[in-house]
Protein backbone atom coordinates (compact mmCIF):
# COMPACT_ATOMS: atom_id res chain seq x y z
CA UNK A 1 0.00 0.00 0.00
CA UNK A 2 1.50 3.38 -0.98
CA UNK A 3 0.56 5.39 2.14
CA UNK A 4 2.70 4.97 5.24
CA UNK A 5 1.43 4.88 8.81
CA UNK A 6 2.63 8.48 9.26
CA UNK A 7 0.40 9.68 6.40
CA UNK A 8 3.00 10.18 3.68
CA UNK A 9 1.72 8.91 0.31
CA UNK A 10 4.70 7.28 -1.39
CA UNK A 11 2.70 6.78 -4.59
CA UNK A 12 3.32 10.44 -5.49
CA UNK A 13 7.03 10.42 -4.64
CA UNK A 14 9.67 10.15 -7.38
CA UNK A 15 11.94 8.13 -5.08
CA UNK A 16 9.28 5.45 -5.04
CA UNK A 17 8.78 5.62 -8.82
CA UNK A 18 12.51 5.22 -9.39
CA UNK A 19 12.68 2.26 -7.02
CA UNK A 20 15.06 4.11 -4.71
CA UNK A 21 12.70 3.86 -1.74
CA UNK A 22 9.72 1.65 -0.92
CA UNK A 23 6.60 2.54 1.05
CA UNK A 24 6.45 1.76 4.75
CA UNK A 25 2.79 0.83 4.34
CA UNK A 26 0.18 1.04 7.12
CA UNK A 27 1.25 -0.07 10.58
CA UNK A 28 -0.60 -3.38 10.33
CA UNK A 29 0.89 -4.38 6.96
CA UNK A 30 3.59 -6.76 5.79
CA UNK A 31 5.31 -3.74 4.21
CA UNK A 32 5.70 -2.23 7.69
CA UNK A 33 7.33 -5.39 9.02
CA UNK A 34 9.77 -5.47 6.10
CA UNK A 35 10.58 -1.77 6.39
CA UNK A 36 11.25 -2.00 10.14
CA UNK A 37 13.51 -5.02 9.61
CA UNK A 38 15.41 -3.21 6.86
CA UNK A 39 15.81 -0.08 8.99
CA UNK A 40 17.16 -2.09 11.90
CA UNK A 41 19.57 -3.97 9.65
CA UNK A 42 20.84 -0.98 7.69
CA UNK A 43 20.54 1.85 10.19
CA UNK A 44 20.72 0.11 13.54
CA UNK A 45 17.40 1.62 14.63
CA UNK A 46 13.83 2.04 13.39
CA UNK A 47 11.41 4.88 12.73
CA UNK A 48 9.68 5.55 16.06
CA UNK A 49 6.40 6.40 14.29
CA UNK A 50 6.27 3.21 12.25
CA UNK A 51 7.42 1.09 15.19
CA UNK A 52 4.69 2.55 17.42
CA UNK A 53 2.03 2.01 14.76
CA UNK A 54 3.17 -1.60 14.30
CA UNK A 55 3.24 -2.24 18.07
CA UNK A 56 -0.24 -0.79 18.61
CA UNK A 57 -1.72 -2.26 15.43
CA UNK A 58 -2.64 1.15 14.04
CA UNK A 59 -2.95 1.49 10.28
CA UNK A 60 -2.66 5.27 9.94
CA UNK A 61 -1.75 7.53 12.84
CA UNK A 62 -3.59 10.60 11.55
CA UNK A 63 -6.85 8.70 11.14
CA UNK A 64 -6.79 5.95 13.74
CA UNK A 65 -4.83 7.13 16.79
CA UNK A 66 -6.46 9.39 19.39
CA UNK A 67 -2.98 10.38 20.66
CA UNK A 68 -2.02 12.00 17.33
CA UNK A 69 -0.03 14.22 17.02
CA UNK A 70 2.12 12.55 19.70
CA UNK A 71 5.73 13.07 20.77
CA UNK A 72 6.94 10.71 18.04
CA UNK A 73 5.81 13.32 15.51
CA UNK A 74 6.83 16.33 17.62
CA UNK A 75 10.40 15.07 18.04
CA UNK A 76 10.96 15.46 14.29
CA UNK A 77 12.50 16.29 12.00
CA UNK A 78 10.30 13.96 9.91
CA UNK A 79 7.70 13.89 8.48
CA UNK A 80 5.75 17.10 9.28
CA UNK A 81 6.53 20.60 10.45
CA UNK A 82 5.51 21.86 13.88
CA UNK A 83 3.14 24.30 12.18
CA UNK A 84 1.33 21.46 10.44
CA UNK A 85 1.10 19.44 13.66
CA UNK A 86 -0.21 22.48 15.58
CA UNK A 87 -2.88 22.95 12.91
CA UNK A 88 -3.89 19.29 13.16
CA UNK A 89 -4.10 19.42 16.94
CA UNK A 90 -6.15 22.62 16.88
CA UNK A 91 -8.62 21.43 14.27
CA UNK A 92 -9.03 18.01 15.86
CA UNK A 93 -10.40 19.83 18.91
CA UNK A 94 -12.94 21.74 16.85
CA UNK A 95 -16.50 20.50 16.55
CA UNK A 96 -17.21 18.72 13.26
CA UNK A 97 -19.60 20.81 11.14
CA UNK A 98 -23.31 20.03 11.44
CA UNK A 99 -24.43 19.93 7.82
CA UNK A 100 -27.71 19.06 6.11
CA UNK A 101 -27.60 16.69 3.09
CA UNK A 102 -27.39 19.70 0.75
CA UNK A 103 -24.28 20.95 2.53
CA UNK A 104 -25.98 23.86 4.34
CA UNK A 105 -25.35 24.38 8.03
CA UNK A 106 -28.08 23.13 10.34
CA UNK A 107 -29.89 25.60 12.58
CA UNK A 108 -32.78 25.13 15.00
CA UNK A 109 -35.85 27.18 14.17
CA UNK A 110 -37.24 29.15 17.12
CA UNK A 111 -40.68 27.77 16.25
CA UNK A 112 -39.55 24.32 17.39
CA UNK A 113 -38.65 25.65 20.81
CA UNK A 114 -42.01 27.43 20.96
CA UNK A 115 -43.77 24.11 20.38
CA UNK A 116 -41.69 22.36 23.00
CA UNK A 117 -42.55 24.95 25.64
CA UNK A 118 -46.22 24.01 25.23
CA UNK A 119 -45.57 20.44 26.36
CA UNK A 120 -46.11 19.19 29.92
CA UNK A 121 -42.68 18.45 31.40
CA UNK A 122 -43.80 15.65 33.71
CA UNK A 123 -45.58 13.90 30.86
CA UNK A 124 -42.52 14.17 28.67
CA UNK A 125 -40.37 12.65 31.39
CA UNK A 126 -42.75 9.69 31.70
CA UNK A 127 -42.66 9.08 27.94
CA UNK A 128 -38.90 9.54 27.43
CA UNK A 129 -37.18 8.71 30.74
CA UNK A 130 -35.68 12.19 30.69
CA UNK A 131 -35.29 13.74 34.17
CA UNK A 132 -36.97 16.90 35.43
CA UNK A 133 -34.40 18.70 37.56
CA UNK A 134 -35.19 21.07 40.40
CA UNK A 135 -35.12 24.11 38.10
CA UNK A 136 -37.70 22.70 35.67
CA UNK A 137 -35.21 21.80 32.97
CA UNK A 138 -34.84 18.40 31.35
CA UNK A 139 -31.80 16.18 31.53
CA UNK A 140 -30.98 13.03 29.57
CA UNK A 141 -28.09 10.69 28.92
CA UNK A 142 -26.70 10.95 25.39
CA UNK A 143 -24.43 7.96 24.80
CA UNK A 144 -21.91 8.47 27.61
CA UNK A 145 -22.65 11.97 28.88
CA UNK A 146 -25.41 13.98 30.54
CA UNK A 147 -27.13 16.76 28.61
CA UNK A 148 -29.45 19.47 29.91
CA UNK A 149 -32.32 20.89 27.86
CA UNK A 150 -32.49 24.45 29.16
CA UNK A 151 -36.04 25.57 28.45
CA UNK A 152 -35.41 29.14 29.56
CA UNK A 153 -32.30 29.79 27.47
CA UNK A 154 -33.57 27.54 24.66
CA UNK A 155 -30.38 25.57 24.27
CA UNK A 156 -28.56 22.41 25.24
CA UNK A 157 -25.96 22.49 27.97
CA UNK A 158 -23.11 20.23 29.06
CA UNK A 159 -21.57 19.94 32.50
CA UNK A 160 -18.14 21.60 32.58
CA UNK A 161 -16.57 21.21 36.00
CA UNK A 162 -19.34 22.12 38.43
CA UNK A 163 -21.45 24.25 36.09
CA UNK A 164 -23.68 23.73 33.06
CA UNK A 165 -22.48 25.58 29.96
CA UNK A 166 -24.21 26.14 26.63
CA UNK A 167 -22.97 23.77 23.95
CA UNK A 168 -22.91 24.37 20.21
CA UNK A 169 -24.28 21.06 18.91
CA UNK A 170 -26.93 21.86 16.28
CA UNK A 171 -27.61 18.28 15.15
CA UNK A 172 -28.21 17.03 18.67
CA UNK A 173 -30.22 20.12 19.60
CA UNK A 174 -32.45 19.80 16.54
CA UNK A 175 -33.17 16.10 17.00
CA UNK A 176 -33.71 16.47 20.75
CA UNK A 177 -36.27 19.25 20.35
CA UNK A 178 -38.09 17.41 17.54
CA UNK A 179 -38.17 14.24 19.60
CA UNK A 180 -39.66 16.05 22.60
CA UNK A 181 -42.24 17.76 20.39
CA UNK A 182 -43.38 14.54 18.74
CA UNK A 183 -43.33 11.92 21.50
CA UNK A 184 -46.88 11.17 22.63
CA UNK A 185 -46.63 7.87 24.47
CA UNK A 186 -44.56 4.89 25.51
CA UNK A 187 -43.28 2.83 22.59
CA UNK A 188 -41.74 -0.65 22.59
CA UNK A 189 -37.98 -1.10 22.50
CA UNK A 190 -35.98 -3.91 20.89
CA UNK A 191 -39.13 -5.56 19.55
CA UNK A 192 -39.00 -4.88 15.80
CA UNK A 193 -35.46 -4.06 14.64
CA UNK A 194 -35.34 -2.87 11.04
CA UNK A 195 -33.20 -1.01 8.52
CA UNK A 196 -34.12 2.34 7.03
CA UNK A 197 -35.33 0.55 3.87
CA UNK A 198 -38.07 -1.04 5.99
CA UNK A 199 -39.44 2.27 7.26
CA UNK A 200 -42.54 3.94 5.85
CA UNK A 201 -40.39 6.79 4.55
CA UNK A 202 -37.74 4.45 3.11
CA UNK A 203 -37.68 6.43 -0.14
CA UNK A 204 -36.07 9.34 1.75
CA UNK A 205 -32.84 7.47 2.47
CA UNK A 206 -31.40 7.60 -1.03
CA UNK A 207 -28.80 9.71 -2.80
CA UNK A 208 -27.69 12.61 -0.58
CA UNK A 209 -29.99 11.33 2.19
CA UNK A 210 -28.37 7.89 2.42
CA UNK A 211 -26.95 7.17 5.85
CA UNK A 212 -23.30 8.21 6.01
CA UNK A 213 -21.66 4.90 6.87
CA UNK A 214 -18.73 5.15 4.44
CA UNK A 215 -16.49 7.10 6.88
CA UNK A 216 -17.11 4.40 9.49
CA UNK A 217 -16.14 1.75 6.96
CA UNK A 218 -12.90 3.57 6.16
CA UNK A 219 -12.07 3.97 9.84
CA UNK A 220 -13.13 0.60 11.27
CA UNK A 221 -13.49 -1.71 8.28
CA UNK A 222 -10.27 -3.52 9.19
CA UNK A 223 -10.19 -2.58 12.88
CA UNK A 224 -12.81 -4.49 14.87
CA UNK A 225 -10.93 -3.87 18.10
CA UNK A 226 -10.97 -0.11 17.56
CA UNK A 227 -14.71 -0.19 16.84
CA UNK A 228 -15.35 -2.27 19.96
CA UNK A 229 -13.34 0.11 22.13
CA UNK A 230 -15.15 3.26 21.04
CA UNK A 231 -18.59 1.59 21.14
CA UNK A 232 -17.92 0.53 24.74
CA UNK A 233 -16.65 4.02 25.54
CA UNK A 234 -19.99 5.36 24.31
CA UNK A 235 -21.67 2.85 26.67
CA UNK A 236 -22.89 0.62 23.87
CA UNK A 237 -24.06 -2.89 24.64
CA UNK A 238 -22.71 -5.75 22.48
CA UNK A 239 -25.11 -7.71 20.29
CA UNK A 240 -24.71 -11.05 18.55
CA UNK A 241 -24.91 -9.64 15.03
CA UNK A 242 -22.41 -9.39 12.14
CA UNK A 243 -18.69 -9.66 13.01
CA UNK A 244 -19.30 -7.18 15.80
CA UNK A 245 -22.31 -5.04 16.74
CA UNK A 246 -23.42 -2.66 19.47
CA UNK A 247 -26.67 -1.16 20.69
CA UNK A 248 -26.22 2.57 21.40
CA UNK A 249 -28.62 4.88 23.21
CA UNK A 250 -28.66 8.50 22.03
CA UNK A 251 -31.91 8.87 24.02
CA UNK A 252 -32.96 6.55 26.87
CA UNK A 253 -35.81 5.04 24.84
CA UNK A 254 -34.40 5.37 21.29
CA UNK A 255 -31.83 2.67 20.49
CA UNK A 256 -29.61 2.47 17.41
CA UNK A 257 -27.77 -0.69 16.37
CA UNK A 258 -24.41 -0.50 14.57
CA UNK A 259 -23.30 -3.68 12.78
CA UNK A 260 -19.80 -4.09 11.36
CA UNK A 261 -18.58 -6.76 8.95
CA UNK A 262 -14.80 -6.82 8.61
CA UNK A 263 -13.39 -6.77 5.11
CA UNK A 264 -11.25 -9.54 3.67
CA UNK A 265 -9.85 -10.62 0.30
CA UNK A 266 -13.30 -11.61 -0.93
CA UNK A 267 -15.67 -9.06 0.59
CA UNK A 268 -15.50 -5.34 1.25
CA UNK A 269 -16.10 -4.20 4.85
CA UNK A 270 -19.60 -3.00 5.61
CA UNK A 271 -21.40 -1.00 8.31
CA UNK A 272 -25.16 -1.24 8.71
CA UNK A 273 -27.34 0.83 11.02
CA UNK A 274 -30.58 -0.68 12.34
CA UNK A 275 -33.34 0.96 14.37
CA UNK A 276 -36.37 0.02 16.38
CA UNK A 277 -39.40 0.57 14.16
CA UNK A 278 -41.00 2.62 16.93
CA UNK A 279 -38.63 5.48 16.01
CA UNK A 280 -41.12 6.33 13.24
CA UNK A 281 -43.58 7.40 15.93
CA UNK A 282 -41.30 10.14 17.21
CA UNK A 283 -39.01 11.23 14.37
CA UNK A 284 -39.56 11.95 10.68
CA UNK A 285 -37.10 10.59 8.14
CA UNK A 286 -34.92 13.72 8.04
CA UNK A 287 -34.63 13.72 11.83
CA UNK A 288 -33.70 10.02 11.82
CA UNK A 289 -30.99 10.85 9.29
CA UNK A 290 -29.70 13.61 11.56
CA UNK A 291 -29.71 11.39 14.66
CA UNK A 292 -27.78 8.59 12.95
CA UNK A 293 -25.33 11.12 11.53
CA UNK A 294 -24.70 12.57 15.00
CA UNK A 295 -24.11 9.17 16.58
CA UNK A 296 -21.85 8.12 13.69
CA UNK A 297 -19.80 11.28 14.27
CA UNK A 298 -19.38 10.31 17.93
CA UNK A 299 -18.08 6.91 16.81
CA UNK A 300 -15.59 8.59 14.48
CA UNK A 301 -14.38 11.11 17.05
CA UNK A 302 -13.35 8.24 19.27
CA UNK A 303 -12.64 7.75 22.93
CA UNK A 304 -10.58 10.81 23.83
CA UNK A 305 -12.54 13.84 22.67
CA UNK A 306 -16.02 15.14 23.50
CA UNK A 307 -17.76 17.96 21.68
Amino acid sequence: MPTGACGINCDVCKLNLLGTCSSCGPGTSLEAEKKLAAQQRLLGSTCSILACAKLNQIEYCMRDCNQYPCDNFRAGPYPFSQGFLDMQQRRLKEKPPALAPDGSRITVDAAYWNELLKRNIDTLCNFTLFENDSSGHLRFHFLNEDIMVDLNDRCLKRLEGDRWSKTDDPLLELVTVLYLINVTGLYPMDKDIVGVKDLKEAHFFQGPHALKTEPLVRRYGTDLNGFNQVAKYLEGGPREMADTAYRLLPFPRVPLYYLLWKGDEEFEPQVTVLLDRSIENVLAADAIWALVNRVSTALLVGAEEKF
